[in-house]
């Protein structure tokens, strides 16, 4: 790889000299990045890729050796390795070769329950993720290979007990086993490149109080011929602060993308989810899944998130969903979306309304809410209808919402507004007239 060739290299005198002139400065950026370049293949550990050994062992043993060495890139070669757990370690780099597959067992007990943070709060006991890191400033899980999630059986099961529920709306997400492909928590300077997630069990990447962190060149799918695999958010920013998302794809049939954080009537109280703020998004493709970005299921403070120059496929049910619970205090503030290309038969443009699902005011009086200064410039193509923008009566403050430079055919032209404060329209022409809220 090209830092083992790098650290190969014979060094000059002037390059010698030049080292020793620029040590001061080097040292002060290396940070927590990585200090070795070693690199070891899981298959030194004894992992089989045969696509039906349990590898989570061997996976592991390689883990813990490369941590003991003072850290280096575990290496997943072609082939399809299952496994359950793992657990990464701070300076231990994860690379998934191209034709490598990372694979997740079915088998649930491959995944022991443990204390994680699910749905914006902490469970005492559900399963952690395929991959999981904690603490591992600088970590990089980059290559042109595959985590599987193995997720059609799990789906399948989900529904089942769904349906047989007494209240199928509000089946609890937790109530059946099932792994996320990554969760990474508490880290700095995270790089996840070039990685396809495919047909998790749950959500693919959840990224949790992480900072600094690049999603670049990243896909996210499931099959085509699933109708609705439940849950399969691709990215949750979960109290998230600094994350760039740059040239995805994305093919899921829940959010694309998810700003998370706390819920419930005291959820400003709760300090371990601090406010999602500072995302970038861009020259992303949206191919399926419920919206482009959603803030919330779980969500408090959300603020300064820019998408854009993004494609929106046919799959896509939303654009701009922004959930409004009647039993959370949110604030939501600076969110625009500009550049975006539309090319679909359904679908909102923009949702801003109560969302009540797994709603539980816990005694307390109603929160209050502000959604403020949101902003869709320069959108065009085709798409189902404008949308609806619409407060929990009594508790949400609307206001300064600009729509400008649209440009959109669509199969219901209204936009329809009440409770809302400022909203603007400049320029935009809804199947060749120029359009006015309802």
């Amino acid at each position: 790889m090209p830092d083992s060739l790098t650290a190969r290299r014979p060094i000059t005198r002037r390059g010698f000299t030049a080292c020793l002139l620029a040590a001061p400065f080097c040292a002060a950026r290396a940070g927590a990045a990585p200090v070795k370049s070693l690199e070891t293949p899981i298959t030194r550990f004894g992992a089989v890729a045969d696509d039906r050994t349990v590898n989570t062992a061997a996976i592991q043993k390689t883990i813990d050796h490369v941590a003991g060495q003072g850290g280096g890139t575990v290496v997943v070669p072609p082939g399809v390795f299952v496994s359950g757990a793992l657990f990464l370690k701070p300076k231990v780099n994860l690379h998934l070769a191209r034709g490598a597959v990372l694979k997740c067992s079915t088998d649930l007990s491959n995944f022991p329950p443990q204390r994680t943070r699910i749905e914006g709060h902490f469970a005492p006991s559900f399963n952690p993720a395929l991959i999981n890191a904690n603490g591992c400033d600088g970590l990089k899980i980059s290559g042109e290979g595959t985590l599987d999630g193995a997720g059609r059986p799990v789906w399948d099961l989900f529904w089942k007990l769904r349906n047989a529920a007494p209240d199928p709306h509000n089946f609890a997400n937790i109530g059946v086993p099932r792994a996320r492909l990554a969760l990474i928590e508490q880290s700095r300077g995270v790089t996840v490149e070039g990685v396809t997630f495919k047909d998790s069990q749950f959500w693919n990447l959840h990224l949790y109080r992480c900072r600094d962190v690049t999603v670049r060149a990243a896909r996210f799918e499931v099959p085509d011929d699933y109708k609705q695999a439940p849950s399969t958010d691709g990215i949750d920013l979960d109290s998230c602060q600094h994350v760039t998302i740059e040239d995805c794809y994305f093919s899921v049939t829940d959010d694309c993308i998810a700003a998370k954080g706390s819920k419930g009537p005291r959820a400003l109280e709760d300090k371990d989810s601090p406010p999602v703020e500072h995302v970038r998004v861009r020259n992303c493709e949206f191919r399926r899944g419920h919206g482009v970005l959603t803030l919330g299921s779980e969500a408090t403070l959300v603020r300064d998130i820019v998408v854009e120059n993004c494609r929106v496929g046919g799959g896509v049910a939303n654009v701009a969903v922004l959930k409004l619970r009647a039993d959370t205090p949110q604030h939501y503030e600076d969110i625009h979306f500009r550049g975006l290309t539309l090319d679909s038969e359904r679908g909102l443009i923009i949702a801003v309304r109560p969302w009540t699902q797994y709603f539980d005011m816990k005694g307390a009086p109603p929160p209050k809410s502000i959604v403020r200064n949101i902003s869709l410039v320069g959108i065009k193509g085709r798409f189902g209808t404008f949308g609806r923008i619409a407060p929990n009566p009594g508790q949400t403050e609307i206001a300064d919402i600009l729509i400008r430079d649209v440009d959109v055919t669509l199969e219901k032209p209204a936009l329809e507004v009440s409770g809302a404060k400022n909203l603007r329209l400049e320029n935009v022409i809804v199947n060749g007239k120029l359009l006015a809220p309802t």
